[in-house]
């Protein structure tokens, strides 16, 4: 209850009433509430500066629970990784190796996703946590790469399984004549002196000396294509594409069993030995493409020898004589 104040009247000589005008209520109200208010805010803003509030409290919450769920999946991405990069090495050097294909080149592996703009609508959203959004998807986005590039390459595994059969048919893994007595071997693959040339000379097949006449046999399943006489280099001359990428060639013929676009089996009769074109002496010169390339034909005798008669006739082969053409 506010006090009542008096002032003395000169006039009336006596102490009067002292009556406040609207005027007076009005600017005490307005100092009142100014002062109330400078106060409320000092209190507020002290208040703020040394305790959190309920709503920044549950957003720092928040915040410290989206940091410890991003390290968390980064940590997955990081061990899903390494996990890929395992199936990455079993595929290249193991079920690749066994079915004698080349490995995925790692360009392909690794190759990007996508351009500049891939990530522009997080980057329109104006995130604080703008750079680790985006990592962590450049990381997802190129585990996911690598995953498709996996399954890609396990289907062409599968269907490599699936023809292992027909791969192993096909394979060329016999001598192409009899040779029990491994004595026909007479020039191996590699730099090996020219019968006419008279110099060293590359050697891509080897040459196996018989009487003419001798059978010469297909060395795995495949179609004949090509049946060929020349007069010079294979004479007469026979090519098998076995499929798998290996082609066999048996030169310097006496005659031909086979015709061309004919399906032949490992050990059918294709022709016989002879002396034809470029030879010294009656033999089939035999030679063995994988994928284009020249390979030695005696890495692949492994279907008719033992281990002892191929450790034999490599060391036959590896001798550096005279080729007989």
């Amino acid at each position: 209850m506010s006090r009542i104040k008096y002032y003395y009247d000169p006039k009336t000589c006596k102490y009067e009433r002292y009556k406040r005008s609207n005027w007076d209520i009005v600017l005490n109200s307005l100092g009142f509430f100014s002062l109330a208010s400078v106060f409320a805010v000092i209190m507020l803003l002290s208040f703020n500066y040394f305790f959190e509030s309920p709503k920044e409290l549950m957003l720092k919450k928040e915040n410290q629970e989206l940091t410890l769920y991003y390290q968390l999946l980064e940590g997955e991405v990081t061990k899903l990784n390494h996990m890929m990069g395992d199936l990455q090495q079993r595929d290249d050097n193991l079920y690749r190796i066994i079915f004698e294909t080349e490995p995925i080149p790692g360009e392909m592996r690794n190759a990007g996703i996508g351009g500049s703009d891939r990530y522009k609508e997080i980057k329109e959203k104006g995130l604080k946590q703008e750079d680790l959004v985006i990592s962590l998807s450049q990381k997802v986005d190129a585990l996911k790469r690598q995953m498709y590039v996996q399954s890609v390459s396990y289907d062409e595994v599968t269907d490599m399984a699936y023809k292992k059969e027909e791969y192993w048919a096909a394979v060329p893994a016999i001598q192409p004549i009899l040779n029990e007595s491994l004595n026909m071997l007479a020039s191996g693959y590699g730099m090996r002196i020219h019968p006419i040339l008279k110099v060293r000379k590359m050697h891509k097949g080897v040459d196996f000396a018989a009487p003419k006449g001798t059978p010469i046999y297909a060395t795995g399943d495949g179609v004949v294509i090509s049946v060929k006489t020349v007069f010079g280099g294979y004479g007469k001359h026979i090519e098998i594409d076995h499929g798998f990428g290996f082609i066999t060639r048996y030169a310097h013929m006496n005659e031909f069993k086979v015709k061309r676009g004919q399906k032949v089996k490992r050990g059918d009769l294709i022709g016989t030995v002879g002396n034809t074109g470029s030879s010294t002496a009656p033999h089939v010169h035999y030679e063995i493409m994988k994928d284009g390339r020249f390979v030695n034909p005696v890495n692949y005798f492994f279907k008719d020898l033992t281990p002892e008669e191929f450790d034999k006739i490599l060391e036959l082969s590896g001798r550096e004589n005279q080729s007989l053409s």
